[in-house]
């Protein structure tokens, strides 16, 4: 016996910290984010929610940091959500869904930098 332990290696690790990230961000972002879209709809905005304060936010390379990691874990979040929900429900092509739910995520964070880009 030599020693060494040989493991399996898995990506499930990599999947699990973006889901985990984004279920974390999604449970503290999204409460607000509903109130202030709420807010916006009824007209009561605050003016530091203005659409120039906004724009300059999403302008700036900080802005852009914090827009593009709270859109890609939420999307990381949401298709891992997507794929464990389809199993529950029965659908056990696991390696089909799982493929499209993360290639779907991986567009969206990509289209999301192209556009935050683009600001």
């Amino acid at each position: 016996w030599s020693g060494e332990c040989k493991m399996a290696k898995s990506n499930k690790p990599i999947f699990w910290s973006l889901f985990a990230a984004g279920g974390t961000l999604a449970a503290f972002l999204a409460p607000v984010l509903a109130l202030l879209f709420l807010m916006v709809a009824m007209g009561h905005a605050p003016a530091l929610f203005s659409y120039d304060n906004l724009h300059a936010f999403a302008a700036h390379w900080l802005g852009k940091a914090f827009l593009l990691g709270v859109i890609t874990l939420f999307l990381w979040h949401a298709a891992h959500r997507l794929r464990m929900t389809l199993h529950d429900f029965g659908l056990r092509q696991d390696a089909v869904v799982a493929v499209v739910v993360y290639v779907v995520a991986a567009i969206g964070t990509g289209l999301s930098v192209l556009y935050l880009l683009r600001i």
